[in-house]
């Protein structure tokens, strides 16, 4: 079975299953710990995946596979927001005026940020709001001091015939090097902003600066962007725009479509090089 871009061996769902049993029982963040310490599951900078690795866990629970311990305590999901949180999250009275040139991209980096960023996806985004398994970036973007956008990256996906193509690889190498493909999962605008061109401009504003912000925080540099744009809710317009490249569509199967039924949505294909020769990068071993 195939979770969060790595491949489990039989024998190591039975590692996972003892590790499990054992008394006194590990609770779930040593748990992750010691299965990829146990797996030498680690990030490119030696670091242990051990997010991927919680969610990959979920997922083989969702999945019949283990069962874990409950969780010690109940963390609040982004539904159950605060009225500190709410304040911030309702129509301000007064639109923000939007100068392009001025606009702001901050990461992420505190837990009230983190909680305020989860909560207006959840609230806006159509998708809601999930946690990015993985190496991740979250943004928020201001204008004059108002949050008025945020976007997120993560982990892109395992394998797509579109990028793969394009990208030219073997299975190897994209095994190897899939790190350096970063996913812009979640885009959003805030529903009461509305100016011409924003979308575009926050998005080559990201490309300019993720890289860097990226290896300050893991210490290497991602070499190519990636986005799946759902259709026909959406046409990419704003990815066009900001010179992001259209590889052509999903065909609609989910990770565990086995008997290849379309049970998602068609989703268009886009890509962004941060630099020249990416595919240099991409195709070593």
């Amino acid at each position: 079975m195939r979770y969060c871009g790595r491949e489990f061996q039989p024998d190591e769902l039975d590692l996972i299953r003892e590790l499990i049993a054992r008394q006194p029982p590990l609770n779930r963040y040593r748990l992750s710990l010691e299965v990829c310490e146990r797996l030498n599951w680690r990030r490119p900078d030696g670091r242990l995946k051990h997010m991927s690795c919680r969610v990959a866990m979920l997922k083989m629970q969702a999945h019949g596979l283990i069962e874990l311990p409950a969780p010690e305590r109940i963390r609040p999901v982004a539904r159950e927001i605060d009225a500190h949180l709410e304040e911030m999250l309702v129509e301000p009275l007064q639109l923000p005026s939007i100068d392009l040139a001025g606009i702001r991209l901050e990461p992420v980096m505190d837990r009230g940020e983190s909680r305020l960023w989860n909560a207006y996806i959840e609230r806006h985004h159509y998708l809601g709001h999930q946690p990015l398994p993985g190496a991740q970036l979250r943004y928020f973007v201001s204008s004059s001091g108002q949050i008025i956008a945020a976007l997120g990256f993560g982990a892109s996906a395992w394998k797509t015939q579109p990028r793969d193509a394009f990208v030219g690889w073997t299975t190897e190498q994209r095994e190897r090097n899939l790190h350096l493909v970063v996913n812009n999962a979640r885009f959003l605008i805030l529903p009461w902003v509305r100016c011409k061109n924003l979308a575009s401009r926050i998005l080559a504003l990201a490309a300019q600066r993720l890289a860097h912000d990226w290896y300050i925080r893991y210490a290497y540099r991602p070499v190519l962007l990636e986005t799946f744009v759902e259709k026909p809710r959406f046409s990419g317009t704003c990815y066009n725009a900001a010179n992001w490249q259209y590889l052509g569509d999903t065909q609609g199967h989910g990770k565990l479509d086995t008997l290849h039924l379309k049970s998602k949505p068609i989703k268009s294909v886009w890509v962004y090089p941060l630099i020249p020769d990416f595919r240099r990068k991409l195709c070593t071993l």
